[in-house]
């Protein structure tokens, strides 16, 4: 029974083994790139708010800055400069080393990240409780639900760290990192999108089948995800699924180096070395 049970072992130590590396290959590509991303943002917003010159807001998505809007401005800056914190501190809380060997550290960046996800949700839904979203009613359903599922969620992984429940804090904060990359992929996804059927489906005003999908499609299908990895239990999944996940980690890892490369090449690095070489 001993001898028959040693192959196996090796090879559920193998696919094992086989799910780490490309996990931790696919939390590599996304930090690196949400990370460059965040920064853009910082970038981008800071450098329209430094020169006066909001109304470049509108480049990236038209009405988000109109003149005299005092209360709808500051609740989408306030979600831009949250959402850039968070896309930046994100995957720092996902580091085992960190959470294991600098608790300390783990916990104040913690805080940081829940208060700035809070924040991020609240100036969003400030913001389209007040104007609205250009794509109309679809999109405001799906963005609005995105903002409240990020303030439940920032909640709940509080509550849970706070009370000392650090199973049900470590689920919550999964769903919540989950939700947080949504703004990143949400541009990832639209570029990629433009780039290979020319923009099928997208109109200016955002309110195209391709928009409505992407209204709900940007956070939902993370949210699977991280279901699916919670209650999968972790190591009790069969050499076939595991096979399976860690394909699918490398072909994920693949798709978000290539998208990562242009977008970096093409938008980010440009926004964020400008805020520095043309003060």
């Amino acid at each position: 029974m001993i001898e028959q049970s040693l192959p196996k072992a090796r090879i559920n130590k193998s696919d094992a083994r086989a799910v780490r590396i490309t996990g931790f290959l696919l939390v590599s590509t996304v930090w690196v790139s949400a990370g460059l991303f965040g920064l853009y943002i910082l970038a981008f917003y800071a450098a329209a708010l430094y020169e006066g010159n909001m109304g470049q807001w509108n480049n990236v998505l038209p009405g988000l800055y109109q003149q005299g809007e005092l209360v709808q401005t500051s609740g989408i800056g306030i979600h831009f400069a949250s959402g850039g914190i968070i896309l930046l501190l994100g995957s720092i809380q996902l580091m085992e080393s960190v959470r294991v060997k600098y608790s300390f550290l783990h916990k104040w960046i913690g805080r940081i990240y829940v208060l700035s996800c809070l924040l991020a949700a609240i100036g969003g839904l400030v913001f389209i409780v007040i104007k609205g979203t250009i794509g109309g009613t679809v999109m405001d359903i799906g963005f609005s639900l995105y903002g409240i599922l990020m303030l439940l969620c920032g909640i709940e992984t509080y509550r849970h760290a706070v009370a000392g429940r650090f199973e049900k804090h470590s689920t919550w904060a999964l769903r919540l990192y989950a939700l947080a990359i949504g703004s990143w992929l949400y541009r990832m996804d639209y570029g990629f999108w433009i780039m290979l059927t020319d923009g099928l489906g997208h109109l200016k005003q955002f309110n195209g089948p391709f928009d409505n999908v992407m209204s709900f499609f940007f956070y939902i299908p993370n949210l699977i995800v991280a279901e699916l990895f919670i209650r999968s239990g972790g190591g009790r999944a069969s050499k076939g699924f595991n096979w399976m996940a860690a394909f699918v980690m490398l072909f994920v890892t693949g798709f978000l180096l290539t998208g990562t490369y242009f977008f970096a090449k093409y938008y980010w690095l440009p926004a964020i070395f400008g805020l520095f070489i043309n003060p």
